[in-house]
């Protein structure tokens, strides 16, 4: 970390050259994060605090310019070396009511991003009664006018069916000037996006940005499945961020510090970038997430998965109906074999208010379900088995043979939601439980790959005596991220894909454990593009599933178009393979040469997206990947979905920044029968692709030099 000149008699304690960040403190002791050459009033405590009886100095919306963040004084810091990370800990006091914070900022030199996080100690003789803590908080982000004018906000929203739709607006469009001269104060609201309930994802990514027209990026990324927030306003003419986990206003979080007792922070990345704009901040957020998770040999080897459910059987699996799959999707390449849903299912009333035990149906199974986990194996593919770990049906023995205790409760009832109970993983009965059906899955059934679902919203929280229930959520929560990672440490081998009804618990605190995030739910294929091209927005691409469905009625466009959405990313192959036709399972086979082809250089790879990204009715939409020996850009042309039939419409020409100035032949991967053409101007830096049928896709490669035997020339577009 290189020093930085004290300015106004400001001390720096901490500066990262990349980031263009540095802390400050000044004589008073206040310390504040920012970039260098903004006025100091812009700026906003290091750590922001609110707590019963100690609330703000500005009564608003804003969970800055609180009282406690702004007695905080300095006391001192100190940076500890670890591999190539350097972890620096400013440690600040309130002198009040006697609480410490010690703030942590991790990052790298090189490195654009910082991972922040902050831990509180009660040293007074009092207990404080937390209602919010900052994780990371940053003012002075500002235009090149110096103000908001020419800052836009970006933000995601999310739903069932709909991941990752991203929006974009002038800040000044949600955050207007307000004539401080006139009035002496700053507004008291701000754009803020926040979490609600146990879906972390359910109605937003806990993702967000700034940027500028010189191509400037402020990305940030909250990591909770408990309740998070995000907010951006103006401060003294300048934009400010903070990032919180839960809070009491949106998650009903209230945490009682006792005198001696502690508190941590859910972690936050920040990452900025100078030019580039959102693609290389995205970047530089990929590289943060690929060096913050848990390590584990399925991010490098990319193993295709075939799963029974989408569009297939849809939750009633049955020997008579595996087995033919099972032969079909080792056939078409698959290495990984999930049976998914309903494989538990015995019961004349239906399995959903039922499930618990985790035992296979012996009505569905009549040789036993080891007899298809066997076939599995035999055909050379690893055995995975869908779960809900954390949910025990109403009508389940389970619900009664645990203890009440081990399950959320409010208000001394116990909560049920879509005839579901919920088990809190901090009660030993509740992680004995699922401790016993996993083992006895992986270690007795040779079960290789957990689907872990996740498919009702339980609301707040849990109490847990007189926890709050947010409180009680966050302890789950991190429980459950302990409990998988045991998982882990018992069977190294196993591998864990995160599924919330698809992408509704998309979040970095699940993906720091788990090796695969289920992107969405949607089966219809032509609504599928938006999101599949999106998704390494929320995931790495090597942990990004997306559906791939081909049907036997599907035509050779359809086919190709749903399997060239997944080759960048995680391939997610359904679809009943066993009924199809010979020249249809070999455009099935082809896609899946593609993807083993390329998948090696897939996890260092990083996402962009040529044409920005897409809107959810967007009829051209480009996803690409920038890797170390060669670039892929796949495209999708939609008119069915988005009412975009103009013959006109078939020609696209979209920049390739990082490629101006390189001679290249462009190469049609997939699909092998395109009549796509591809036409690249080097001197531009421009791609022009002609596809000439609407709800058609292509994946394309370019590299430096084409290989003499795997492409096939493209007529140029006229």
């Amino acid at each position: 970390m290189s020093a930085v000149a004290a300015t106004a008699g400001r001390t720096p304690v901490w500066s990262h050259p990349e980031l263009g960040l540095h802390v400050l403190v000044d004589p008073a002791g206040a310390v504040r994060l920012g970039a260098p050459g903004q006025d100091w009033t812009s700026l906003v405590p290091l750590v922001e605090v609110t707590a019963t009886g100690h609330g703000r100095l500005w009564s608003g919306e804003r969970f800055v310019e609180t009282a406690i963040g702004d007695r905080m004084v300095y006391r001192d810091h100190d940076t500890v070396l670890c591999d190539d990370r350097a972890v620096t800990t400013i440690r600040l006091t309130d002198p009040v009511c006697g609480l410490s914070a010690e703030a942590t900022l991790q990052t790298r030199a090189g490195a654009g991003f910082l991972r922040a996080r902050v831990r509180l100690v009660n040293e007074g003789d009092a207990p404080v009664r937390l209602e919010s803590v900052s994780t990371l908080t940053l003012g002075g982000i500002a235009d090149a006018g110096g103000g908001l004018d020419g800052l836009t906000l970006h933000w995601a929203d999310n739903d069932w069916l709909a991941e990752c739709r991203w929006r974009a607006a002038a800040l000044r469009e949600h955050v207007v000037p307000l004539s401080r001269r006139a009035h002496g104060h700053e507004g008291r609201g701000c754009f803020e996006r926040s979490s609600q309930g146990s879906w972390s994802t359910g109605r937003h990514l806990p993702v967000g940005a700034l940027t500028d027209r010189r191509g400037s990026a402020w990305l940030w990324q909250i990591e909770s499945s408990a309740g998070w927030r995000f907010e951006t306003g103006e401060r003294e003419g300048a934009a400010y961020v903070a990032l919180f986990g839960p809070d009491d206003a949106h998650h009903q979080w209230r945490h009682l510090l006792a005198p001696g007792e502690e508190f941590s922070t859910v972690p936050a990345v920040l990452v900025r970038t100078a030019s580039g704009g959102l693609d290389a901040a995205f970047g530089e957020l990929t590289d943060c997430r690929r060096a913050m998770r848990r390590d584990h040999p399925d991010h490098r080897t990319l193993p295709v998965i075939y799963n029974d459910y989408m569009n297939t059987l849809m939750g009633d699996p049955t020997t008579e109906k595996l087995l033919p799959l099972v032969e079909a999707a080792a056939t078409a390449g698959a290495e990984v074999f999930v049976v998914d849903a309903g494989w538990y299912d015995d019961d004349a009333q239906g399995w959903w208010d039922a499930v618990g035990a985790w035992e296979a149906a012996p009505g569905r199974f009549p040789g036993g379900i080891r007899e298809v986990l066997e076939a599995i194996a035999r055909h050379g593919m690893t055995p995975g088995l869908w779960l809900e770990p954390e949910v025990v049906g109403v009508r389940s023995p389970l619900a009664r043979t645990l203890p009440s205790e081990a399950f959320f409760r409010r208000g001394g009832l116990r909560v049920a939601e879509h005839g579901r109970h919920h088990l809190d993983l901090r009660h030993p009965a509740a992680r004995a439980h699922l401790d016993g059906v996993v083992d006895r899955l992986v270690g007795d059934w040779g079960v290789g790959y957990l689907k872990l679902d996740y498919n009702v919203n339980i609301g707040p929280g849990t109490e847990n005596g007189p926890e709050s229930a947010g409180a009680g959520l966050l302890g789950h929560h991190r429980a459950h991220l302990d409990w998988m990672s045991g998982l882990l440490d018992r069977h190294p081998g196993l591998t864990l894909e995160n599924c919330g009804s698809g992408g509704l618990r998309m979040d970095y605190a699940q993906l720091s454990v788990a090796q695969i995030q289920s992107t969405s739910d949607q089966q219809d294929l032509l609504r599928y593009p938006p999101i599949a091209a999106a998704a390494c927005t929320a995931a790495t691409p090597e942990q990004a599933a997306v559906w791939a469905y081909p049907q036997p009625h599907h035509t050779p466009d359809e086919i190709d178009f749903t399997l060239t959405g997944a080759l960048l990313s995680r391939v997610h192959l359904s679809g009943f393979l066993d009924r199809m036709s010979h020249g249809r399972l070999e455009a099935v086979r082809s896609a899946i040469r593609v993807y083993k082809d390329i998948r090696s250089q897939i996890p260092r790879a990083r996402p962009f997206w040529p044409l920005g990204l897409p809107g959810w009715g967007d009829a051209w939409i480009a996803h690409g990947l920038r890797g170390e020996r060669s670039t892929f850009v796949t495209l999708w042309r939609r008119e069915t979905a988005t009412g975009h039939a103009d013959a006109d419409a078939a020609r696209r020409t979209f920049p390739v920044p990082h490629l101006r100035g390189t001679r290249l032949t462009p190469v049609v991967l997939h699909p092998a029968a395109s009549d796509a053409a591809v036409r690249w101007d080097g001197e531009a830096g421009e791609l022009t692709v002609v596809l000439p049928r609407g709800d058609t896709a292509v994946l394309l490669r370019l590299d430096a030099a084409a290989p003499t035997g795997g492409s096939r020339d493209r007529p140029s577009p006229r």
